[in-house]
């Protein structure tokens, strides 16, 4: 019997397009945390975030047999993520131009006992105010953003992921930090 959790992600791949079923379960369990938050902060919602998460594995499984063994699996299906994040993002804006709608309000967080309520409340307020920028970036320079300071992707990652230049990614980069501080300031 073959220890799937010795398995690279290609070859898993591999046993999943042969059939193996617990093969797909073992992908899905090894990058759904990694998915999810790439939604996350592309949506700001967790129950949109986890749709989205869905949607992009239930895509990548679909297109499995395209995978390029030579490629990263987490570079490729992070590409997937953030391709849906993109569409999620274009029918938001269709459906509030038409309806009007004003955006979700963000997922509330679990108390932390450990931590004074004043402190908690205070720090809640500055997550939301500084994802509530952070949606407001435009998607190429969020895209990178999200990789390079949430995710904690290099450069040559992002640049693999995004299929851009790691020139570019360092420029987009900083073009979204000044971006987000200056997004930031105007709050105040």
């Amino acid at each position: 019997m073959l220890d799937l959790s010795a398995c690279v992600d290609g070859e898993l791949a591999a046993l999943a397009l042969a059939g193996r079923q617990s093969a797909y379960g073992d992908l899905l369990n090894r990058h759904r945390a990694t998915v999810f938050r790439i939604a996350r902060h592309h949506c700001g919602d967790d129950d949109i975030a986890l749709d989205l998460t869905q949607q992009s594995f239930v895509a990548a499984f679909a297109a499995l047999n395209r995978y390029d063994q030579s490629r990263s699996f987490p570079h490729w299906l992070s590409r997937i993520a953030i391709n849906k994040c993109h569409d999620w993002a274009r029918r938001r804006k269709v459906r509030r131009f038409f309806s009007f709608a004003r955006p979700l309000d963000a997922a509330h967080e679990l108390s932390d006992p450990s931590v004074a309520a004043d402190i908690q409340a205070a720090d809640r307020q500055e997550l939301q105010r500084t994802m509530a920028a952070i949606l407001r970036l435009p998607a190429k320079l969020r895209d990178v953003l999200v990789l390079r300071t949430i995710e904690g992707q290099s450069q040559a990652e992002a640049a693999a992921i995004l299929d851009i230049s790691e020139k570019a990614v360092e420029t987009r980069l900083y073009r979204a930090r000044e971006k987000l501080k200056t997004l930031l300031s105007a709050n105040n």
